[in-house]
């Protein structure tokens, strides 16, 4: 594929739907609140620090991205509010062994119920099933919910910066922090960017999706790379289907590239994971 195809504007598959971006994504959060609020009346966070997990000693994905040729982070994602059913009788225990066959360097796993079909014990199954370093993939507005995570076997948490406050990002990675858990922080823009950068992140990851257009263009990771320090794993999100362009970004410096949907729309996601990553090494 020419450069000129891999800059181009990509058709949105963007998880949050096509209408209304940041309504939709303040409805998601909403809803987030309330379902954490429910939670925390009927499991205390002592249940979570008494768990097996609790006391684990977590795999950096980090430094797996760091070490790696590839840096492909692998999803597990059975749908989203866009496109319905991406996925919908994939089995998480499987698939985390595809993709650990297949090479690589961590998986992402979506625990929200209620908009992508996801659940917590996906995490837990994918846990037992692995050794691969695992991101809990969710929209965390609670320190509550990074405990959770712990304990349910994840390795990283995922932090969005277009939910949550400079305050609050530096508050939950510092909690993840503390209990060996590697941070990605994901930003969209400059702005998000740089109310971002602190010492407590360990991998900074660009979103090629416009939230306000749903339009999915690569340049939004070249443009911002420059503006990464060297101290953080870049990594760039969405839109990521061909090795041209993995071979684009990381002339821009980028080292982990996360794949949703390219391989969970295929009936063996493990196997589309092997021959994408043997072509890419070629």
């Amino acid at each position: 594929m020419s450069s000129e195809k891999t800059n181009k504007t990509i058709p949105s598959t963007s998880p949050l739907g096509r209408s209304g971006g940041a309504n939709i994504l303040s409805k998601i959060v909403a809803d987030k609140r309330k379902e954490v609020e429910l939670k925390k009346s009927i499991i205390p966070v002592s249940q979570y620090e008494a768990s097996a997990l609790f006391e684990r000693k977590t795999n950096s994905l980090a430094q797996a991205l760091r070490n790696s040729d590839t840096g492909i982070i692998s999803e597990f994602k059975r749908r989203s509010p866009s496109k319905n059913t991406i996925n919908q009788n994939a089995n998480v225990g499987q698939v985390a062994k595809g993709y650990e066959n297949a090479g690589v360097c961590g998986m992402s796993v979506l625990t929200d119920i209620k908009y992508f079909g996801g659940s917590i014990e996906d995490l837990v199954l994918a846990r037992a099933s692995v050794n691969l370093p695992l991101l809990r993939k969710e929209f965390i507005i609670s320190e509550y919910q990074i405990l959770e995570a712990k304990a349910y076997g994840a390795d990283v948490i995922l932090l969005i910066a277009a939910v949550l406050t400079r305050e609050e990002i530096k508050k939950f990675s510092e909690l993840a922090k503390s209990l060996g858990l590697d941070v990605l922080l994901e930003v969209h823009n400059e702005e998000e960017l740089h109310k971002s950068i602190m010492p407590s992140i360990d991998m900074l990851g660009v979103n090629n999706r416009n939230l306000k257009t749903f339009e999915v263009s690569l340049e939004t990771s070249k443009s911002l790379s420059n503006l990464i320090p060297d101290d953080f794993v870049k990594v760039s999100e969405s839109g990521i289907s061909s090795i041209e362009a993995i071979k684009e970004l990381k002339e821009y410096g980028y080292q982990g590239f996360l794949i949703g949907e390219n391989f969970m729309k295929t009936d063996n996601p493990g196997e589309s994971a092997i021959t994408f990553i043997k072509d890419l090494k070629k």
